[in-house]
């Protein structure tokens, strides 16, 4: 996976692994993501639901199963003991034979990690940490509902650091209610003075659902609107950029390689599995979800189940309309010749004459064998995108 040129390893299973931890020490305002508040009691249920599911979906034995990335999401997973993460990490070990070059990431709140966790975390094997910064000043950070300081966030940086990892990706949102282009500016200076390897910026979605959508739908604070937020995104493209991290993907910025291998798994398009409640896995052209409920979730494994609450065979057609979807994203774009080996056809076979005129608006270009997004098209990347949903049968 390392050059990108590929899915698949030569496992029954993929060589993906993504694990959900649901709990949080507080769900944030914009948050809908499957997420409880953390106690023992449900932590040490979890643990025990999570060595089931992964028992069962291995049959039980490790030979063969190589993992290339491992992700560790949430949730807040760093909310848990040292020994509870520990006890992942092990369940993982037990079941899976990890790469020489395997990419393992956790994700943290900034304020959830001291000294002692991320020196045991390194030492287990964790080697890429993600740190869920947000936002610099106080203020947007109480509107994001979250509960760290960015003055903790430079301190888990630099606590990280003497941990030893070289690999710290930090997380932003712009478009925040009250937020303005100064202050992110401002806060896209110092996150870049921090030195990142990695950084993902994304502007806010508001979903249904959330407190934050449901103040705004209640006019108690007004949202950010869309020429502000272009203003956003052009300013972290320009800022992030000429602090040495390169647009590898719409909302993502690296160093050279210092790209998000398991992120790149879900662009390409890739098959993985998903384990603990509500994750989600992509096998044998297959998605599925798992039960979001913990009860759920246990009382499927207690009668020897997997505990999937829902799956669907993934048609040729939506295949390639999300090959197409995802590919795009990518500042390389989509590569036409392996779009043609995976399917068998050219992009022009099925959408005659949509690229065409997509490059013909400057949207989209021809570069070598790759289509990608031109600087207009990634500002218009829905419109784009929109271009290639395959037709619903009535």
């Amino acid at each position: 996976m390392r050059n990108n040129n590929h899915c698949y390893t030569n496992n029954e299973l993929p060589g993906f692994l993504y694990i959900h931890v649901p709990f949080c020490l507080r769900k944030c305002l914009y948050c809908d993501f499957t997420s409880y508040p953390y106690n023992g009691r449900d932590a040490r249920r979890y643990l025990a639901g999570l060595r089931g599911e992964i028992g069962l979906r291995t049959g039980g034995r490790r030979a063969g199963r190589v993992l290339a990335t491992i992700f560790i999401g949430g949730g807040t997973p760093t909310c848990l003991s040292s020994g509870a993460i520990m006890e992942i990490i092990s369940i993982i070990k037990e079941h899976f034979i990890l790469s020489p070059d395997v990419e393992f990431t956790i994700e943290a709140n900034p304020g959830t990690v001291d000294r002692d966790k991320l020196n045991l975390l390194r030492r287990a094997g964790v080697n890429r940490l993600s740190l869920g910064a947000q936002a610099c000043s106080g203020k947007t950070l109480r509107t994001l509902g979250r509960i760290h300081t960015h003055e903790q966030t430079i301190e888990a940086v630099r606590r990280a650091r003497e941990a030893g990892f070289d690999n710290i990706n930090l997380d932003l949102i712009f478009g925040v209610p009250g937020q303005t282009p100064r202050e992110w500016r401002d806060c896209l200076e110092q996150i870049a003075a921090l030195r990142p390897d990695h950084v993902a910026a994304y502007g806010l979605q508001l979903e249904e659902g959330t407190p934050l959508k449901a103040m705004i739908d209640g006019g108690q604070l007004v949202p950010c609107d869309e020429d502000m937020e272009l203003e956003m995104y052009r300013d972290a493209v320009k800022i992030l950029t000429g602090a040495g991290l390169y647009r590898y993907e719409i909302s993502n910025f690296a160093r050279p390689g210092r790209e998000c291998r398991h992120n790149l798994v879900y662009w390409h398009n890739c098959e993985y599995l998903g384990v603990g409640p509500a994750a989600h896995s992509y096998i044998k052209r297959e998605r599925s979800a798992n039960e979001q409920n913990l009860d759920k979730y246990m009382e499927k494994l207690a009668a020897g189940k997997l505990p999937v609450a829902w799956s669907e065979p993934v048609t040729p057609e939506n295949e390639i309309f999300e090959t197409v979807f995802l590919g795009l994203r990518l500042a390389a774009g989509l590569n036409m010749e392996h779009f043609r080996r995976r399917f068998g056809c050219s992009l022009e076979d099925v959408y005659p004459g949509v690229a065409e005129r997509l490059v013909e608006k400057g949207m989209l270009e021809q570069a070598g064998k790759r289509l990608r997004l031109t600087r207009r098209g990634l500002e218009l990347a829905n419109q784009v995108m929109a271009e290639f949903v395959p037709p619903t049968n009535s």
